[in-house]
């Protein structure tokens, strides 16, 4: 659905322009100054003609001098302020609007992000806005010094003669419906371009997090052509908006070469009777010349408007995403009891269903381990626990409270997760620790790095202080869990969630990151998943699901004792 202009409008002023605005009043004032120098200098075209030129009056010499010095001495300050305020406030702007793009979208579901590409998203905050930010300048500048520009100059030309001025302007309302119809198409070849740009900076973002794929596969041809044929469609939609904006301009110009030679043969006859003055012709040609020039760019900026609008109704599509996890108006206290229940609980990602009715409950300060082959909705139940989203169906409780009765940011914060992919940030090793944790000491630091088994921080070139690399790129990966386990340390939630924490190492990590998780459990509800059977032999409860319902649970001994698929998968493994 195509946002109206209005609206656009009114959330632009209301969210970004409104503060600002004693910056760009007096930017626009500076602009009609500017505006204002183009209808004083045809004016003094005539007297610069008619009593220096051909009257050689003397005296009239310097005040013409002086006063279109001073025009130009006007319009060079009024130019060169108004385009420092507009630059400025341009940056703000585009800045603004990249803050509360991201701030937003960090509050939608995970299902947005299933369909939107990170690369997409990026183009939205980053790209969206960029367009914007060289925007701002012609369309203020339209508005404060070509409109009074135009009006200044329209009125010199009225002065000289209302005749020659009709026949100047005569083929403007032509342009009317001509100019609407190339605007609508230059807003829709822009939100194409967007789109396509959208996709070339997903196939960016697929490259750069796939490289190692890409090298040892030997794809970086077929990487490439993709990426070839993604651009060739941005150009295709780009040159598509940029022709019909082109087209704009040159309308106009057409309608005033029939304007021009309009006025030179009727003007023309009229100064070779003596009824018009030469000085009368040259300051109304003078203000008709200029007064196309604004109306060439108040036609651009009709073009750089319905782009603008094509980048704003594409950020305001996302800015009106709700999220379907709202706080409860009246939220319930934390329940002192740290047990979590599945009752009955159905979840679907669009139309795959994911969990059928699952039911278990996990007690408080005791192991539960989910188990189970893949696909059984395993994860699933860690993204509903953590109310990353809501079950379509059933209920899932805290301490008996529904956790859609509790407040979110409270809820989350009872729960540490360790997993397989831990997500570390291109920050000081410090700092990714202390994530959800950003009051903790340089005491209470070191003692959940030495918990964690992490005495490696101590030996690298910075100590805590040495960045992590991109996506952790500078650790290996039994160091990134133990980061991953220091940050969950100094969290010190009261429920722990381990997914495939220890599948992916060595022996030797695995070993140091099982004595980290052992120490981290402590006291603690947890509740793992594991595909590896012989790490979870000693949790209190086994849940084991398939096909997105629990089908068996119990402790090891007697889920091997009754058969079924939790023993066909131990003996699998164990025979493995």
């Amino acid at each position: 659905m195509v946002a109206p202009a209005s609206g656009l409008l009114s959330w632009l002023w209301r969210d970004h322009l409104r503060q600002r605005w004693g910056a760009l009043l007096a930017a626009l004032g500076l602009m009609a100054v500017e505006g204002a120098t183009a209808g004083l200098l045809s004016w003094l075209i005539r007297p610069m003609f008619d009593q220096v030129f051909l009257g050689e009056d003397r005296g009239a010499v310097v005040y013409v001098a002086l006063a279109v010095a001073g025009v130009f001495v006007a319009r060079a300050l009024a130019g060169f302020g108004h385009r420092v305020i507009l630059a400025r406030q341009a940056e703000r702007i585009s800045a603004g609007l990249q803050r509360q793009m991201l701030a937003h979208v960090m509050t939608l579901d995970l299902a947005f992000f299933q369909i939107n590409p990170p690369g997409a998203l990026i183009e939205r905050v980053r790209g969206d806005t960029a367009t914007l930010r060289g925007l701002w300048g012609p369309i203020l500048s339209a508005l404060g010094r070509d409109v009074v520009a135009l009006l200044s100059l329209l009125g010199v030309a009225l002065w000289i003669d209302w005749l020659w001025t009709l026949i100047a302007i005569v083929g403007v309302p032509i342009l009317i419906l001509p100019l609407a119809r190339l605007q609508n198409r230059v807003r829709q070849t822009a939100a194409s371009a967007r789109e396509s740009a959208a996709l070339l900076a997903t196939r960016l973002d697929e490259v750069f997090h796939g490289i190692t794929t890409i090298k040892l596969t030997g794809s970086e041809a077929h990487e490439s052509a993709r990426y070839d044929r993604a651009q060739a469609g941005y150009l295709r939609a780009q040159f598509r908006s940029e022709s019909s904006a082109a087209a704009i301009p040159a309308l106009i110009d057409l309608v005033a070469a029939a304007g021009f030679a309009g006025v030179m043969l009727y003007g023309g006859l009229q100064i070779m009777d003596g009824t018009k003055t030469l000085g009368e012709f040259m300051s109304f040609f003078v203000a008709m010349a200029l007064v196309f020039e604004p109306l060439r760019r108040l036609g651009s900026v009709g073009g750089a408007w319905a782009q603008a609008r094509a980048s704003l109704e594409r950020m305001r599509a996302v800015l009106d995403q709700q999220t379907s996890l709202a706080n409860p108006a009246r939220p319930a206290p934390i329940p002192p009891a740290q047990s979590l229940t599945l009752q009955d609980v159905h979840f679907a990602y669009a139309d795959a269903a994911v969990l059928q009715g699952a039911s278990f409950t996990a007690e408080a300060g005791q192991t539960t381990a989910l188990v189970g082959p893949s696909g059984a909705g395993k994860s699933t139940v860690f993204h509903l626990l953590t109310r990353m989203a809501d079950p379509g169906r059933g209920r899932i409780t805290l301490g008996g409270t529904d956790l859609r009765d509790l407040d979110l940011a409270l809820l989350r914060r009872q729960f540490s997760v360790v997993a397989q992919d831990t997500a570390l940030f291109d920050e000081p090793i410090a700092t990714n620790v202390r994530m959800g944790a950003q009051s903790a000491t340089d005491v209470d630091l070191q003692r959940a790095l030495a918990d964690a088994n992490a005495g490696f921080v101590a030996t690298l070139p910075q100590g805590a202080d040495t960045p992590a690399g991109p996506r952790g790129s500078a650790l290996s990966g039994g160091q990134r869990q133990r980061i991953a386990i220091a940050r969950a340390l100094l969290r010190n939630a009261p429920i722990l969630l381990l997914d495939e924490a220890t599948s992916a190492l060595d022996a030797a990590s695995e070993h140091l990151v099982a004595e980290a998780l052992a120490r981290l459990g402590q006291g603690r509800t947890t509740i793992v998943i594991a595909h590896r059977l012989s790490t979870v032999r000693q949790a209190d409860k086994i849940v084991v699901m398939d096909g997105g319902r629990v089908v068996d649970q119990g402790t090891h001994d007697q889920l091997l004792a009754r058969g079924g698929l939790y023993a066909d998968l131990y003996r699998m493994q164990f025979k493995e």
